[in-house]
């Protein structure tokens, strides 16, 4: 909880709670709960007084006795006394001991937490918190702010209020709603709907031990559904302390902070008896009992999102602090229960925190075939009990934007993405993946300055956000800006190591810059990092390709079309069989490329593929001109939002070209070059446009170009559209020119 600042704040109830206590402030206040100081007339003493607020004792009239019980049971000086039961009904008090001092949370940021200071406080709390879980009572909200430090060391442990009995038998999951405490110090298994356990309460007084020999908690630049999902994602162990930390005790806050309740210290006994009886002397600590972590490190979730506005909560410099109810006001969220008329069993429970962070799971991997189904699923569940929710606004908008990317180019898709983007900017214009996703919006309309002002917004709001790191990098491609995008990817993947988008993206633009030895390297660890991704096997096909091993090509083609028959690698196999002279079958396999079930009709791409395919069949010239019309229906569409993009002027021209448009054609490669002079695709096309509209000299001078910047000889050679340049003099100067360079 939060403290209530004594001077401002006046009691929200009667004077007179119940008979002989006068009410004299409001101490605190919680989801449930008032605290308020009053004077017991008949003892002649200050007590601290607990009641529910006047909403919560409709719902929860047994809540308060079931406390009090719970909270007397317990003998350890550490625990607050409790000494009675006042008033009647819904107007029930705790009379409880007001204890004086500074909360844990005050005394870490007053810099004197030091290495004995810490071990002496945490061994305080085990030895409690091994008491009460012998009586087979969880806390279920160990933080900062419900632990009290009387002056004399002394530590108090608050707040008994959400501890429950442990039942083994227990089937049921808890609901986000029922999880009150904070969530820097919530065991994963929690966020994530488990019942407090006992080892819960065990990773709770590690995060605190934690954050009093770090200086600062794990995962202190993430707050609220970031910090949940962060939590719940990252199974790796914590850093390691600082060396000034013995060993033994770094050893023991990691397995107390394990992600898996099984490989943390199985009780709080284990925990005391690891620290040691505080004599100061740090050999004398024992190692924790725990059992060996295993399993596959995944990444860390680091992206901002907004988080539920709780009531804000001022401290006074010196306080006067007492038990409290936890803080934490969680939104609306419709809890699981089974029907006690029919014992149906309902529907599994809706968690506010365990879609988005489903959703984002799902957009950061983003290159898998369902991912975007997913995460459009999950922020949809989210958007249905919240319209306004910003996160999930931004993170559809995402989706929605993939979708356009990845389909059928279907304007309503992006059309979708800009309204909730705007949405989310307008409930939260402070959330870094509201701009990031206005961002992709705008990249996509073409209004590129416009998005990287928006991405370079988001990543000033959260530095480490993924998706922003990502779009930042693609629009620095975009621009040609080669060395500032790796730099970008490079920082990205040292973030987040396992995260295949950045290294696709790495792997396409050193295939994009001729680099293709290093692309296939990063597209086989795509793949020997997530084999399902269909995706992957179809640039390394094409990587394969550029280095003149058709066969091996060939081979990972297969491979990827048995894991998912997916339109790129349709369009790669319609290219390996064009290049071997199979036309007729690279135009079966471009028609799968461009069919409404198995590939992606909006590709302007994939229709100037069957349009080449179908030049060189005998009886379809007629349909290869359909097709390049289609393709040159589509690019320009493309053109209209994003007129700087060279690559699309360049497939424009040469479309161009082919439907026997020569002015345009010229005009689009003109505008090519001028954007892209550093690229080796543009230089060919623009060989193959020259050449088709009877300007062999530029012909040769490009070709030259797209040599020099690494196209690969074996696509040049196996071109049909330059067999009659392949038997200029010129051209075979070209080549004596080209080895004779290589033996120097």
């Amino acid at each position: 909880m939060e403290l209530l600042d004594p001077l401002r704040q006046t009691p929200s109830q009667d004077d007179t709670i119940s008979g002989h206590y006068e009410v004299r402030r409001l101490l605190g206040e919680g989801g449930f709960g008032h605290v308020f100081e009053a004077w017991d007339a008949k003892l002649c003493r200050s007590v601290a007084l607990k009641r529910l607020k006047p909403q919560a004792d409709v719902l929860h009239p047994e809540k308060l006795i079931n406390e009090a019980r719970l909270a007397a049971s317990l003998k350890h000086a550490a625990f607050v006394r409790i000494f009675a039961i006042e008033g009647q009904g819904t107007s029930q008090s705790i009379v409880m001991e007001l204890v004086e001092g500074q909360t844990l949370g005050q005394f870490m940021h007053s810099g004197k937490a030091d290495l004995q200071a810490a071990l002496d406080i945490a061994y305080q709390i085990a030895d409690a918190m091994d008491e009460a879980h012998a009586m087979d009572l969880v806390h279920g909200d160990l933080k900062p702010s419900n632990l009290m430090l009387e002056a004399s060391g002394k530590v108090r442990i608050l707040d008994f209020g959400l501890a429950r009995h442990i039942d083994p038998q227990a089937t049921q999951t808890t609901t986000l709603c029922d999880l009150q405490g904070t969530i820097a110090y919530m065991a994963p298994e929690r966020l994530m709907g488990r019942l407090p356990d006992t080892r819960g309460d065990v990773y709770a007084l590690g995060a605190m031990l934690y954050e009093m020999l770090a200086g600062q908690r794990h995962f202190a630049h993430l707050n609220g559904l970031a910090l949940a999902a962060a939590h719940m994602q990252a199974t790796e162990a914590w850093p390691d302390l600082p060396d000034s930390v013995p060993p033994a005790i770094n050893a023991l806050v990691r397995a107390m902070t394990a992600h898996d309740p099984a490989e943390r210290p199985r009780t709080m006994r284990d925990v005391r008896e690891a620290i040691g009886r505080r004599d100061g002397e740090a050999a004398t600590l024992t190692p924790p009992i725990v059992a060996v972590p295993s399993g596959e490190v995944a990444p860390t979730l680091s992206i901002r999102l907004p988080i539920p506005r709780k009531r804000t909560l001022q401290t006074g410099a010196a306080v006067v602090l007492l038990t409290v109810v936890a803080a934490w006001q969680w939104p609306t969220i419709v809890p699981t229960l089974k029907s006690f008329v029919t014992g149906e069993e309902a529907p599994d429970p809706y968690s506010e925190i365990a879609s988005i962070a489903s959703g984002m799971k799902a957009l950061r991997a983003f290159d898998r075939d369902s991912s975007q189904k997913q995460a459009i699923e999950d922020f949809s569940t989210v958007l249905k009990h919240n319209p306004e929710h910003a996160a999930a606004n931004a993170g559809l908008s995402l989706a929605f934007t993939l979708r356009y990317m990845g389909t059928s180019r279907d304007e309503t898709w992006l059309q979708r993405a800009d309204v909730a983007a705007k949405q989310a900017l307008t409930t939260d214009d402070q959330l870094a993946l509201a701009h990031v996703a206005q961002a992709w919006v705008l990249e996509h309309h073409g209004e590129r300055a416009q998005a990287l002002q928006e991405i370079t917004t988001a990543l000033n709001l959260d530095p480490s956000n993924a998706l922003g790191m990502y779009g930042k990098a693609r629009l620095l491609i975009q621009a040609q800006k080669f060395d500032l995008a790796r730099e970008v990817i490079d920082k990205a993947l040292t973030l987040y190591p396992k995260d295949t988008p950045f290294i696709s993206m790495l792997g396409r633009m050193h295939y994009n810059l001729g680099n293709y030895t290093e692309a296939e390297k990063l597209f086989r660890t795509v793949i020997e990092m997530t084999p399902q991704v269909a995706e992957t096997y179809a640039q390394l096909s094409a990587t394969l390709e550029r280095l003149n091993r058709s066969d091996e090509a060939l081979h990972v083609l297969q491979q990827g079309l048995q894991v998912h028959p997916d339109w790129e690698l349709y369009t790669n196999l319609g290219n390996a069989l064009f290049n071997r002279g199979d036309y007729l079958g690279a135009v079966q396999a471009f028609k799968n490329a461009v069919s409404e079930n198995k590939g992606n009709p909006g590709n302007y791409l994939l229709w100037a593929n069957l349009a080449d395919a179908q030049r060189w069949v005998p009886g379809q010239l007629e349909l290869s001109r359909d097709s390049y019309r289609r393709a040159i229906t589509l690019i320009k569409v493309v053109l209209k939002r994003m007129p700087d993009d060279p690559k699309a002027h360049s497939r424009l021209a040469l479309y161009s070209a082919y439907a026997g448009l020569r002015d345009d054609a010229l005009e689009h490669l003109a505008q090519a070059i001028r954007l892209a002079p550093t690229l080796p695709d543009t230089f060919f096309r623009a060989t193959l446009t020259y050449e088709l509209t009877g300007r062999r000299n530029e012909a040769i001078a490009t070709l030259r170009q797209a040599i020099a910047l690494g196209y690969p000889l074996n696509l040049i050679e196996s071109s049909p559209d330059l067999l009659t340049l392949r038997r200029d003099a010129r051209y075979q100067k070209l080549l004596i020119d080209m080895e004779r360079k290589q033996k120097t």
